[in-house]
């Protein structure tokens, strides 16, 4: 019998693409939750033999791959200029990381040359190990619940191995904090306040397998980011998304989440086009906007800022 709950995650970033970084319990571990592995992703290929009789075809798998689906609370690591444990997992996800050194931590999109990382994802001792693992994440915050990342990794496929089970260390990991008025002072679109109730900010990479001969390779060949935010609705005098989605006029778009020092997380969006409004959706009696909006790169590269502070 094996138990659910002894599941370990481990994220290592690799030096040469494919080759396994060995991550260890002791420095690697990820705090996750809502873990779900698809451990042989591909397609069962009939070989179609043509018989005599009737019956079945044998089949052989083929482009076969691995996925891993979990989330990890977004929170600093608590300390200004120190990257957070999660931080090698969005290396992963076509993601620059800059530190400056007791002042912030920044994260950007990038596209060339995004790194990739080794997964060591084990249920009590089966371990099911992702080489050249890369990915795509979506950042949510809803109003009175933890803000997330939610992963979604693709990695090479290798066979589960029996290995002695770890002893993870999760110490780099803070505790969070609720997004709220007190925790979460200040959300704008276009520089008008509004009263929240959620937000996601998808990185929308293109993730795909290439299986060929002479080269396996997972690759981010595209991305198109996206950002959605449900909001109450104010006065047409106050901000009008009609006419600023007919104009496609862009809005800078600002979120700041987190209090006191190497706790906090700023968004910040600087041009992102709003698309039509959809309608209204009333919580409470009160009425919200479901509001959606394309960060466009403006110089290449600057669609979004994540900085820690």
């Amino acid at each position: 019998m094996i138990y659910w709950k002894s599941k370990t995650l481990l994220v290592k970033p690799e030096g040469d693409y494919g080759v396994d970084s060995a991550p260890t319990g002791a420095a690697n571990a990820i705090l996750a939750l809502n873990v779900r592995l698809s451990p042989m992703e591909g397609q069962d290929t009939e070989r179609d033999l043509e018989t005599v009789h009737f019956g079945a075809n044998p089949t052989i798998p083929t482009g076969v791959y691995q996925r891993l689906t979990f989330d990890v609370e977004a929170v600093p690591s608590g300390a200004a200029g120190t990257a957070p444990a999660w931080g090698p997992l969005l290396r992963m996800c076509a993601v620059a990381e800059v530190i400056d050194a007791g002042v912030s931590v920044e994260y950007s999109p990038i596209t060339e040359d995004p790194e990739s990382g080794s997964i060591y994802f084990a249920v009590g001792q089966t371990r099911h190990v992702m080489l050249g693992a890369r990915g795509t994440v979506t950042l949510k915050l809803n109003a009175q619940g933890v803000p997330v990342f939610s992963f979604t990794m693709t990695g090479l496929f290798t066979v589960p191995t029996k290995v002695p089970a770890v002893n993870p260390d999760l110490s780099a990991f803070q505790k969070p904090q609720v997004a709220s008025k007190a925790n979460t002072p200040t959300f704008t679109i276009g520089g008008t306040a509004f009263v929240m109730r959620n937000l996601e900010l998808d990185l929308g990479n293109d993730v795909q397998t290439r299986l060929l001969v002479g080269q396996e390779a997972i690759r981010i060949v595209d991305k198109a980011e996206k950002v959605t935010a449900q909001v109450e609705a104010v006065e047409l005098d106050v901000y009008n998304p009609y006419t600023i989605a007919l104009s496609q006029a862009e809005q800078a778009i600002q979120l700041i989440h987190g209090t006191g020092a190497g706790r906090i997380m700023q968004i910040d969006i600087p041009a992102a086009q709003q698309m039509r409004p959809t309608g209204y959706d009333p919580q409470q009696n009160i009425a919200e906007w479901p509001l959606g909006f394309t960060p466009l790169p403006q110089d290449g590269d600057d669609q979004w800022l994540l900085t820690l502070s």
